[in-house]
């Protein structure tokens, strides 16, 4: 009987390429993964609100109508995930991915870090709740082949 494939959650930082790395990876090594992710186009994510329920004078309101419509996806995904990846890079502060974190290990989620060293003292506290820290997505990549292919 074929094993249901892993729903993974790819979190966080949305500059870089590390979750197309990610995915690409697991299609090489043909691991048996669902990738999910929050939207990564920025400006569709946070004007959605306004697009949808109609524009805002204020910029708390405006951010306040996107983030609570994101929110609903974030919570559909995290809440089906079996393994939560979050990303944090170096340029932006990443207060959603810090949020993404908490909720997944409030959720019990396993957890898996991915950032460099340079982040290492800030996020030392999530680093410490994570099942793993990574500093490459092909780390991540290994990790994944280890737990879905080891018998």
């Amino acid at each position: 009987m074929a094993q249901s494939p892993w729903q993974v959650y790819l979190s966080g930082e949305i500059h870089t390429d590390w979750r197309d790395r990610i995915i690409q990876g697991a299609q090489v090594k043909n691991l048996n993964v669902n990738f999910f992710a929050p939207v990564t186009d920025h400006e569709a994510s946070d004007l959605c609100g306004v697009k949808i329920l109609g524009d805002e004078a204020q910029a708390f309101w405006r951010d306040r109508k996107s983030a609570g419509i994101n929110a609903i996806r974030t919570h559909k995904y995290l809440s089906q995930a079996d393994l939560v990846v979050v990303c944090f890079g170096p340029k932006y502060k990443q207060w959603n991915a810090a949020f993404d974190a908490g909720f997944a290990t409030a959720l019990g989620k396993p957890l898996i870090i991915l950032h460099n060293e340079e982040l290492d003292h800030a996020l030392k506290e999530i680093d410490t709740a994570a099942n793993a820290t990574a500093r490459t997505p092909e780390q991540v990549i290994d990790i994944l082949e280890y737990i879905l292919c080891q018998s």
